[in-house]
């Protein structure tokens, strides 16, 4: 068996030990060398290595921001942390982190493909391919440069992308959205929804009934909030739910959405896969300024329409397209025409209860052209 003992190169014998699948006891060995300060930067980078292996993502990111905080303009201990980051899924730091020990030494040709690795989990291919390109070719780099060419072409935004997205926005996201932008998806909504939904049953007994306008919507609906994002939509739906749940590639976006204590059940996914999941049924399923980074809506629809309870409702916002079919826009958000989104429902089962030009934000203060629709099981 290998072991860190005296007489054995600890460097060489703890990498050994991890390419046995024995990353654990490597970071044991290492810890210990450590604590009794027979250890130096190359031995904390080999633990942040063993740590990783383990699946220790958490003790890996304490011990290389140790690393960065003992030797800070050392590239190999940035490149370190930013690795760590990598495998923790903290796309934003981790990128930077890298893009620091290039600085640092820009012969780092790990911190270059790690970069490329980086972009890739964030769906940003063209980033992805110009980092590729500084890297000398192997099937590993063809298969990355495949793996881009594949987002480019997708009939939807990456999943990663929009994490890290959303990620990056999630600080200040409702000050951007309603400050700057006059974000008003969620109040379309609930328009839309007093308009196709009124007088709605389906509330259990005690229910509260909530007037807008001259319409009437009873409290008691079981909600599903596609993109919940932070909650806005959430907040502006609670009045009428009996139970509300969220789902959002986001983690940051959750986090934000779970404090604002609206949610009876929050999921970080893809929505795509999570409506195809088995699960329950709701009466009201909302996507507000979310099918924007999606262009083919078939597998949101038959999702939708799978889950939906019966006579129940799928109401959502676009950016509109004219004519036929969908496009990806200037700012990467997917257009989809009046055509394209009657037609879609109808080959998923679903009927148009809705249809309205409708305004969901501004950009450089101009309004977005879009549509709210309302469709029913």
């Amino acid at each position: 068996m290998l072991e860190l003992e005296e007489g054995h190169d600890p460097i060489e014998a703890a990498q050994a030990l991890i390419a046995v699948g024995k990353a654990g006891e490597a970071a044991q060995g290492l810890k210990a060398r450590l604590a009794a300060g027979r250890g130096g930067l190359l031995a904390r980078l080999t633990l942040v290595e063993a740590l990783v292996a383990a699946g220790d993502t958490q003790g890996a990111l304490e011990e290389a921001r140790e690393a960065v905080s003992l030797n800070p303009n050392i590239a190999v201990a940035v490149l370190g942390l930013g690795e760590a980051l990598l495998a923790a899924d903290v796309l934003p730091t981790a990128i930077a982190e890298l893009q620091r020990a290039l600085r640092i030494d820009p012969d780092l040709p790990r911190a270059r493909e790690l970069i490329a690795v980086a972009w890739l989990k964030a769906g940003e291919a063209d980033k992805a391919l110009e980092a590729l390109g500084a890297l000398e070719r192997s099937p590993q780099v063809d298969a990355m440069i495949a793996a881009a060419q594949a987002i480019k072409t997708a009939p939807r935004s990456d999943a990663g992308y929009v994490r890290h997205l959303f990620d990056q926005f999630s600080a200040d996201y409702d000050a951007r959205m309603i400050g700057q932008l006059s974000y008003a998806g969620p109040q379309i909504l609930l328009d839309l929804a007093a308009m196709v939904m009124p007088g709605r049953l389906g509330a259990s007994a005690g229910s509260i009934a909530i007037a807008y306008g001259r319409a009437t919507i009873e409290k008691g609906l079981s909600i599903l909030d596609l993109g919940c994002g932070t909650g806005l939509a959430g907040a502006v739906f609670k009045p009428l739910a009996s139970k509300l749940d969220g789902v959002d590639l986001s983690p940051a976006m959750i986090e934000k959405a779970r404090a604002r204590g609206l949610y009876d059940q929050l999921m970080v996914a893809d929505l795509e896969t999570a409506l195809a999941e088995a699960g329950p049924r709701y009466d009201l399923i909302l996507a507000a300024d979310t099918l924007v980074y999606l262009g083919d809506l078939r597998g949101v629809f038959n999702g939708v329409r799978a889950r939906l309870a019966p006579e129940g409702y799928f109401l959502f916002t676009t950016e509109a397209k004219s004519g036929d079919g969908f496009e990806l826009g200037p700012k990467r958000r997917w257009r989809h025409s009046d055509a394209y989104l009657r037609a879609t429902a109808q080959a998923a089962g679903l009927s148009l209860a809705g249809l309205v030009a409708a305004t969901p934000r501004f950009e450089a203060n101009q309004p977005v052209e879009g549509f709210a629709v309302a469709l029913t099981a």
